[in-house]
């Protein structure tokens, strides 16, 4: 196995991006919506980016003091030597960095990723075939959609309350094994609450009521 595999946690750490075109404005827009701290160093910056909440921009070239404090850095510039310098000054400041023009240079790599709400479903080819893996992300999105995402929800807000009632490891897991036989997510898809309900009644009891748990109405997007 080439490398890892590993899901981070970057909430509230300090990230940093070295690119002001749209392959940094991705990578700024991905940390961002995973918690993290932004800090984006550019002399030019594409519109999108100038746009973007939640970033401290920095309009100037990349200094090594930039490094100082981050959990992670992503050279992304259209400049080749300049990427290639920030991964040695990474490498020097023991900070992991991924090359966008030369992946496998880096410390990581970064896969297709499918996500719908907490269902994360990442794919790599280590490099081989960027192009397969997409197609298989793409896959995983038609069977996954955003009904999975509700269920998720539900299935959170189940095992949460179950839990506060008391731990039953063995009679959770008997639970949560009968509620995947239900194919709860197809009834999701289909807006049917009132057969929903009824599942979770058989299974739960009393108290257990989709639109009390997930706390909104059941409106499922279009993917």
């Amino acid at each position: 196995m080439k490398y890892y595999p590993v899901f981070l946690n970057a909430r509230d750490r300090n990230c940093l991006v070295v690119g002001g075109g749209r392959v940094g404005t991705r990578k700024a827009k991905t940390l961002v919506r995973s918690g993290a701290q932004v800090t984006v160093v550019s002399k030019v910056v594409c519109e999108e980016l100038e746009k973007m909440p939640g970033i401290v921009l920095k309009r100037r070239a990349f200094l090594p003091v930039d490094l100082e404090g981050m959990f992670l850095v992503f050279a992304a510039t259209n400049d080749a030597r300049q990427n290639q310098q920030v991964l040695t000054d990474a490498r020097a400041a023991h900070v992991l960095c991924n090359s966008a023009d030369a992946p496998g240079q880096g410390d990581f790599i970064l896969p297709a990723v499918m996500d719908q709400g907490d269902l994360i479903c990442a794919v790599s080819t280590c490099g081989a075939s960027p192009v397969l893996a997409k197609k298989i992300r793409d896959d995983l999105a038609q069977a996954y959609g955003p009904e999975y995402a509700m269920f998720l929800l539900l299935m959170k807000a189940i095992r949460k309350k179950l839990l506060a009632a008391g731990h039953d490891p063995e009679g959770h897991k008997l639970i949560f094994r009968a509620l995947m036989e239900k194919n709860l997510p197809a009834l999701i898809a289909g807006k049917e609450i009132a057969a929903i309900d009824t599942v979770l009644f058989e299974l739960l009891g009393n108290g257990f009521v989709f639109t009390d748990l997930t706390l909104q109405k059941l409106e499922i997007q279009e993917p």
